[in-house]
């Protein structure tokens, strides 16, 4: 899919939102729910070529894989909960909304873990 039948999917749940929002409160949610969801697997399907570019790329400068890993887990992470959050948000739940916040900025922290080991490790043999 192109952005243009994204943002044209965008457009018209949100319109669709609105009006239902209007009837059917409890019925909006569920159609941001499934446009949010429909345009993420949109993007992770056009994002699956790229990764294996980036996977080649990495072989042939020969950096570490977990530096890869860690940055693709964490952009996951990243947009995975931000859907989640913005559907709390669109149905009222702040208070929810806030903590996935909190919890997704402590699931970063926990993948880069080995990421501040390593770097500990460079700056050690640095100053031997």
């Amino acid at each position: 899919m192109n952005i243009i039948s994204l943002v044209a999917i965008g457009l018209i749940a949100a319109v669709l939102s609105i009006v239902i929002k209007q009837y059917k409160p409890e019925f909006s949610v569920y159609i941001s729910l499934a446009a949010g969801v429909t345009i993420l697997a949109a993007a992770v399907a056009a994002i699956t070529p790229m990764l294996n570019d980036i996977s080649e790329l990495t072989e042939s400068v020969r950096i570490s894989g977990i530096y890869i890993e860690v940055l693709l887990k964490s952009l996951a992470i990243c947009y995975i909960s931000q859907l989640a959050i913005d559907v709390c948000k669109d149905s009222g739940e702040t208070a929810i909304a806030g903590k996935l916040e909190m919890a997704s900025k402590i699931a970063i922290v926990a993948i880069s873990l080995p990421l501040f080991n390593n770097l500990v490790d460079i700056v050690t043999q640095l100053i031997k």
